[in-house]
């Protein structure tokens, strides 16, 4: 148990307001800020560990702050201090370290004649024994070594003789100690650093709703997290710890419950399940237990632990060179097929479409932990049942895509049934709805943003090289486009000095930018991401209109043209109906310059109507649907009793070459379709 720091004026009922930092000397910064850092400490005990805090937040948030400023304003660093934790500059990689002692794995089996076989041998080696019985921690083993009762170093289990160092980032962890009271010259102690089930959901529904795949299951976001580069981004995330094992120290110890007991005693974050029991049939109760409540925990368990308490025993057991032959690990079964509804989510996709996704306890579904499950819409959440806390069946549709199939059990809670929002929770823009489905109608949303701006570059749209999914990525994040039109403003010095670039790709990026200037009508219709507008739709669309014309266009003027049906008009009308659309197309019509069908090719082709399937070498199918349609013929997706011609490339489709047979029309494999047609322009 930590002590209160005496007489602390920033313990109990601190006064925050404070005299501006201007008026002190550096003597009165200098002792202010010792009694601040030791009274944030404590009260990151009392938060973290003791569960029981002593100020409001907004309390601790000034003091914090009021830290900062003076560390700020008078250079007063230091690397222990609380401001530490929210994270320093990003790592150029993480080092290699060598463990205190090696860091075995456990003996394992959720069969009870292995851990009563287990039992057996400890038994007849050394007598009787007693179990410490404690969880098994579904995260990410660490070791935190402290030097004369300061933090020195944090390194994760790796291959058990050596680690990597994440010293920087378990610094940002609030539940891990930075100074000790009264501790040991020398301690070096074994954790394990879990994300809690109510952060796991919260980051994933923000992963979700920018567009971003969510983590598979705690664990998995917790070992990522310690492993990245970046202190600040760590720190933004929210990892806990539980200490559960002393490596090494000088102070003796001669049990596991003096381990615990020392842990507690110098303010380290212990399970509060962790007991001792006589027997292994004592073990097999426990885990029985923990098992029946491991859905009511805050922190994911996927089995028990026994360890021998006494530690002279082990030392008399020793070790294999994997595992101590004192420690076993009874796991529970795999959870399968059905789960708690945690939550439900919103997630706007590339083309605006919002998508509710019930985020679910993870759980073990064909050898695949779930921990989210499409809800496809508003009218099947309301049709199954589903709400937050509801048990419900998960299967996999077509073995890839998870799917909410039925509600097996209702808590039969207050919670209100599931609403679609009426704006679009990113971006707060307006939400348009058809039928059953809901599509935010801001092209410069966020969640949209990134997947719009890379299928603005792609071959088909735009052909823009050098902006994949990673580069979309970064230029978002960087906050150099917030718009499709900042594209062709971006500076190439800019771009230079974002992760990963450089200045020849700067100068690519520039260079692509300026060689689509002056692109088709069709490719940039296409390129703009409009809902139901693909390649052929959006060549459609620019011979009929000019782009002012479009952009003013009634549902009856678009179905005027071929293949535009009322789904099609309504989707193309609500997107220029946007004001931030309009001004983003206005700015990349100035920028890029598009030209229209009519203002070049000819009419060698007036009136041929072909359909294409397969692709054809050399060419890309938008790259062949404009040269035909530059120069009068008509492309379409389906084959009628109105087409000339079918051309078949590699790879066709059997129901394009069925419909040809049914109709009576003519193919042309690619020679035919090279001699017959392209010759003639």
């Amino acid at each position: 148990m930590v002590e209160e720091p005496a007489d602390n004026p920033y313990v109990r009922d601190p006064d925050t307001s404070f005299a501006p930092v201007d008026d002190l000397d550096a003597a009165t910064a200098r002792e202010q800020a010792r009694r601040l850092r030791a009274a944030i400490e404590y009260h990151n005990y009392r938060y973290y560990v003791a569960n029981d805090p002593v100020i409001a937040d907004r309390t601790y948030d000034a003091l914090f702050d009021r830290l900062d400023d003076l560390e700020a304003a008078f250079d007063l660093d230091d690397e222990h201090s609380p401001t530490r934790r929210v994270g320093g500059a990003p790592l150029d990689e993480l080092e290699t370290v060598e463990h205190v002692a090696p860091l075995l794995s456990l003996q394992s089996s959720g069969d009870a004649a292995e851990i009563r076989e287990f039992d057996r041998r400890i038994r007849e080696a050394v007598g009787d024994v007693t179990y410490s019985a404690e969880p098994k921690f579904d995260g990410f083993s660490v070791e935190v070594v402290y030097e004369d009762g300061v933090f020195d170093r944090a390194v994760t289990r790796g291959d058990g003789e050596e680690g990597e160092d994440v010293s920087a980032n378990l610094r940002t962890v609030g539940s891990v100690p930075l100074r000790l009271r009264d501790a040991p010259d020398f301690l070096a102690v074994r954790g394990e650093v879990y994300m809690p089930r109510s952060g796991f959901q919260t980051l994933n529904q923000r992963r979700i709703e920018r567009g971003d795949d969510p983590f598979a299951n705690p664990r998995n976001a917790a070992a990522g997290t310690v492993r990245l580069l970046d202190p600040s981004t760590v720190a933004d995330r929210p990892l806990d710890v539980f200490f559960y094992d002393v490596i090494e120290t000088s102070a003796t110890i001669t049990s596991q419950r003096e381990a615990f007991d020392l842990l507690r005693e110098l303010g380290f974050r212990v399970n509060d399940e962790t007991t001792l029991v006589e027997d292994v049939e004592a073990v097999l109760d426990y885990r029985d237990r923990l098992m029946a409540a491991r859905e009511d925990l805050e922190y994911e368990i996927d089995g028990v632990v026994a360890k021998v308490d006494d530690v002279g025993k082990r030392e008399q057991l020793g070790s294999t060179a994997r595992h101590p032959r004192w420690a076993f690990a009874y796991k529970f079964p795999a959870r399968t097929g059905e789960t708690t509804v945690e939550r439900i989510v919103v997630q706007v996709g590339r083309t605006g479409k919002l998508t509710p996704v019930a985020l679910l306890d993870p759980v073990d579904l064909q050898g695949v932990t779930i921990s989210r499950a499409t809800l496809h819409n508003a009218a099947q959440i309301r049709d199954l049942g589903v709400h937050a806390g509801a048990t419900v069946r998960v299967e996999r549709a077509g073995d890839v895509i998870p799917e909410v199939s039925e509600v097996v059990a209702d808590d039969e809670n207050d919670s209100e049934s599931f609403a679609m929002p009426e704006t679009c929770p990113v971006c707060d823009g307006p939400v348009a709805r058809e039928g059953e489905h809901h599509y935010c109608t801001n092209a410069s949303c966020p969640a949209q943003l990134r997947r719009r701006l890379q299928h603005f570059c792609s071959r088909d749209a735009m052909d823009i090289e050098g902006v994949g999914e990673a580069a979309a990525d970064r230029l978002v994040e960087a906050g150099l486009v917030e718009s499709l039109a900042d594209l062709y403003t971006l500076d190439v010095d800019d771009l230079a000095a974002l992760d990963g670039w450089g200045e020849r790709s700067a100068a690519n990026l520039r260079d692509e930018l300026a060689a689509s200037e002056g692109a088709d009508l069709g490719s940039f219709l296409y390129a703009l991401g409009i809902r139901h507008v693909g390649t052929e739709r959006a060549r459609a669309l620019a011979a009929a209109f000019d782009l002012s014309d479009l952009k003013n266009a009634n549902a009856e003027d678009l179905q005027a043209v071929e293949d535009v049906g009322p789904e099609v008009a309504e989707a193309v009308t609500a997107f220029f109906e946007s004001p931030a659309n309009v001004e983003t197309v206005d700015r990349l019509a100035e920028a890029v310059g598009p030209e229209s069908p009519a203002d070049e090719g000819g009419d060698e082709l007036d009136g041929l109507t072909l359909v294409f399937t397969g692709s054809l070498p050399g060419y890309t199918r938008s790259e062949l649907s404009n040269l035909l349609e530059t120069h009068g013929a008509n492309v379409t997706s389906s084959v009628s009793g109105a087409t000339d011609y079918l051309v078949v490339g590699e790879n066709p489709g059997q129901r394009k070459r069925e419909q040809a047979d049914a109709e009576d029309v003519e193919t042309l494999d690619p020679a035919a379709f090279e001699e017959r047609i392209l010759s003639r322009l």
